[in-house]
């Protein structure tokens, strides 16, 4: 028996799902969600084997969402929208299903899930992609609770072994990720990858002075320093124009 949560803001998208699920005996609905809140409290509850999941939803996002989920998970995403279908896939999900969904369709994309299952193929996890154009928030755990950050909140973020360390005037808070997929998150007029562990705005850096042979530090508006690597050094010179 396969537990599944259904995600989506819509209820009859969900009820559509559920009525095509009833073909397949062996799969059991544990939770049905209207936004990606309540989906990730689901998720972390339930510890589902499938997730049926819509990318445009209110307050959090599918993708956004992800971002949440440490452990493995396994997504069919169900969206309106086929210009997501790229990102879906990138995200290594199992399937991507175009709303109205066919019945021929929806089976086929059960039948990838179950296979992947009876070859012990590895669970999928999901990149930080973004969905629509660049990143302009960070989505984080803090203390239990989901804490939106706003790309304007943010003064620097700093590596730290497999986590993020993003520093804003609300204090430090960590996240699950890397610096390369921040960096691909972000828009580079606007964030810039100034040393292996450093990505700063651009709007926080006041001056940068000569430390070190071929390296600079960025002195930042809140009086914190970072280090500016010699291939930081040219990306500045570049946005700015120097």
């Amino acid at each position: 028996m396969y537990n599944v949560i259904l995600i989506d803001d819509e209820t009859l998208a969900r009820q559509l799902v559920e009525s095509k699920l009833r073909d397949h005996k062996e799969f059991n609905i544990v939770a049905q969600c209207s936004d990606g809140f309540e989906g990730f409290k689901a998720i972390q509850e339930h510890k589902p084997d499938l997730i049926f999941l819509d990318v445009q939803m209110p307050k959090l996002n599918g993708f956004e969402m992800l971002e949440l989920i440490e452990d493995d998970v396994h997504v069919i995403f169900t969206t309106a929208f086929d210009e997501y279908a790229m990102k879906a896939f990138e995200a290594q999900a199992v399937d991507y299903l175009l709303k109205p969904i066919k019945k021929e369709r929806f089976d086929k994309a059960i039948e990838k899930f179950k296979q992947q299952q009876n070859t012990s193929a590895p669970a999928k996890t999901f990149s930080e992609e973004v969905y629509e154009g660049y990143q302009h928030r960070i989505v984080v755990k803090d203390n239990g609770m989901i804490r939106i950050i706003p790309a304007g909140d943010i003064l620097y973020i700093e590596a730290n072994d497999d986590y993020i360390k993003i520093f804003t005037e609300a204090g430090y808070f960590m996240k699950k990720s890397t610096l390369k997929r921040i960096e691909k998150a972000f828009d580079p007029k606007l964030f810039v990858r100034v040393h292996r562990s450093y990505i700063v705005p651009v709007n926080q850096i006041i001056r940068i002075e000569p430390y070190e042979k071929d390296s600079h530090i960025a002195l930042l508006k809140n009086n914190n320093k970072v280090p500016v690597s010699k291939s930081g050094m040219e990306k500045l010179k570049s946005q700015l124009n120097w």
